[in-house]
């Protein structure tokens, strides 16, 4: 016999956890359960880094940093750094495969990367979804419980403000692209 889903943390409790503004709090109806229609009356609202902050506290963790791989992989344009190579295919490797070899690997490229750049907030996130942030062979020291969900934030918003004159445009455009992932219409291959 399988065990029920998890009930969906209610919208609240994510604008919460995400730090959203007043202004997107006072969007929130009372007992409102995660939802797309959320998003939408952030995003309606002009509150799109609200709408960024939430979606990447709402999704589940592995959905949440493909997102920002996503967006941080749009953001490199054709030709990325070698140093954004790099974390962006961490970041996709443990997509792929989560496993504590390749989140090892996502933090030690997003190092490289550097965690101001889209792809090293990505390749941070992937290592802050899981396991230990202490170094192997001590004692484990588990990542804050949102930590990947606001490395996340910060990887799909640096996307967004890379190039300032299109910020709001691509704030949308990557909303829409959560949201995507939220219904899974837009997923990883393995």
């Amino acid at each position: 016999m399988t065990a029920a889903p998890a009930p969906a943390p209610r919208a609240s409790a994510v604008c919460t956890a995400a730090e959203v503004s007043d202004e997107a709090l006072a969007l929130v109806i009372d007992g409102e359960p995660g939802s797309k229609a959320l998003v939408a009356r952030f995003t309606d609202a002009g509150l799109l880094a609200d709408a960024v902050k939430f979606l990447a506290h709402a999704l589940p963790k592995r959905e949440s940093v493909w997102w920002a791989w996503v967006c941080a992989r749009k953001a490199a344009g054709g030709t990325p750094a070698p140093r954004i190579s790099t974390a962006l295919a961490a970041t996709e490797r443990w997509v792929v495969q989560p496993n504590e070899e390749n989140r090892r690997a996502a933090m030690a490229a997003a190092e490289q990367a550097e965690f101001g750049t889209p792809a090293g907030c990505a390749a941070l996130a992937a290592f802050l979804s899981m396991g230990s942030v202490a170094p192997p062979h001590v004692q484990a020291v588990p990542p804050g419980e949102f930590a990947s969900a606001k490395a996340v934030a910060g990887a799909v918003t640096l996307s967004a403000v890379a190039e300032p004159k299109q910020a709001e445009a691509k704030f949308r455009e990557f909303i829409g692209l959560g949201l995507e992932v939220a219904e899974r219409t837009k997923l990883w291959v393995a």
